[in-house]
Parts: C-alpha cells; structure tokens; sequence
C-alpha cells in the first residue's frame, strides 16, 4: 500500500481523486489589489499552474483540467484579451519541451473557431507531440464552455440519427458521454475554486453531476501546494454517496 501524510495523518494514496477540476480565477483581482495590469495577475496565474500541475502528479492525481479561457472571457476588454492570447502563445512554446520531456499528455477541450490560427497550430502540435506519453492527463479548457460542449455532443448525436446510424433510443447517459470532449476519462472527483466566488461559471456541467466542491477566498496566483493538500485531504474525509444512503 502507497502511503503520504498531510501533516500528521497518512493516507493511502488510492484515496487521493483520480481526475481534479480547476477553475484558476482571481488573476485579475490579484494584479488590481497590488496596482498592477491585470496581465500582470495573468501571468502570475499561469506560473502558479505549473507548480501546481506538478504538485498533482507528486499526489498522484491521474487528470486535471484547468478552466483557462471560457467562451464568455471573449467579452473583456480587448487589452486583456490580446495579452491572454500571447501569454497561451508563449506558454505552448514551453509546453512542447515540458510536457514530452515529463511524459505528460495534454490535450485542449473547448471549440478551436475564433482562436488565432498560430495558436490552433501549437495546440495541434502540442497534443500530437505528447498523444502516447503515459504519465498525467492535463486537459487545458481553451475557449470552453460547458453548455456549448452539450450543444456540440447533442449535435453529434443528432447527425448520427439523420444518417440512420444509430436510433434515437439508443441514446442513453453512455452513449452521450462519449460525445462530450472528456470522452473517454473519468468524470471530475474534484472542483477546486479559489478566489471567494462559489459557482460553476459553465464549466464541465454534465461531468460535474457528482464532483465534490472545494471553494477557498484565497486568489489563484496565491494558491500554493498547502492549499491543493487541504482540498484533498477534504476530500479524502467526505463521503461521497452518488444519491445513495
């Protein structure tokens, strides 16, 4: 039996979640809080998620997805947007090195429409560079939103049936899922949200069903490896019964 110990207690490490959701917010509140752009707080935030990706893999947790840019982000000021985009530029240029090197894969879920072309390229390369590596799963939420991942599965669905190659009652909760850009990984055991805010914001909402929670007030750029252990250990101590007794 594996064992790791968060302060005084050790666990084993088949209880530690096999998939953990992020949603990296407070960049922005961060640089505000300090008198600096908010691109500042972005970067900040994208050298956090690296130290905590590799935290992930010490705990032995198989998948992540981090929330990086949703659908709805397209609405900030144009500024903020435009430094978001070169900062994913400059950081799937490290990703090629990184991710082969520490047998990674990385994969991008959202919908690639709207995102500039060089970037669409890098990603394209990124995932077919690390597509047989066999250590963690990062799933990188790029232009993500959860309704819209629904939208394009029951799409999927519904061009399968106008082409008679399935019939409408063959759709069940398996067949569905397997439309969904997550298909084929475990659904989320953990949402972690810093940042104060207590909500989805469209993020995995038909994977999530029976994810456990974990919300904290501190900002992304300052969650650390304490923070990401106390949310496990949370989660290790709950029960988690799927409707059950």
């Amino acid at each position: 039996m594996s064992l790791f110990s968060f302060k005084t207690k050790e666990y084993d490490k088949a209880q530690v979640p096999k998939h953990i959701a992020i949603i990296m917010d407070g960049n922005g509140r961060w640089a505000k809080n300090r008198g600096l752009p908010r691109s500042a707080g972005h970067i900040k935030g994208a050298q956090n998620f690296k130290k905590i990706v590799r935290h992930c893999e010490k705990l032995g947790i198989k998948y992540i997805t981090v929330y990086a840019f949703s659908i709805e982000n397209w609405k900030r000021p144009q500024e903020e947007v435009s430094a978001l985009m070169k900062l994913f530029d400059d950081y799937l240029e490290e990703a090629f090195k990184d991710f082969v090197k520490e047998n990674t894969r990385l994969r991008f879920i959202g919908r690639k429409t709207n995102l500039p072309e060089n970037i669409i390229e890098k990603m394209n390369k990124a995932e077919k560079l690390t597509e047989n590596a066999t250590g963690t799963n990062l799933n990188i939420a790029l232009n993500y939103g959860g309704r819209q991942e629904i939208l394009d599965a029951v799409h999927s669905i519904v061009d399968l049936c106008i082409q008679n190659k399935i019939k409408p009652q063959d759709i069940d909760e398996n067949l569905f899922s397997s439309y969904l850009y997550t298909k084929d990984q475990p659904e989320p055991d953990l949402v972690i949200r810093p940042s104060g805010e207590k909500r989805l914001s469209n993020f995995l909402l038909w994977q999530t069903a029976y994810s456990e929670l974990w919300f904290d007030s501190i900002l992304w750029p300052d969650f650390n490896e304490k923070h990401l252990d106390r949310a496990v250990e949370d989660y290790i101590n709950r029960n988690r019964r799927f409707g059950g007794v």
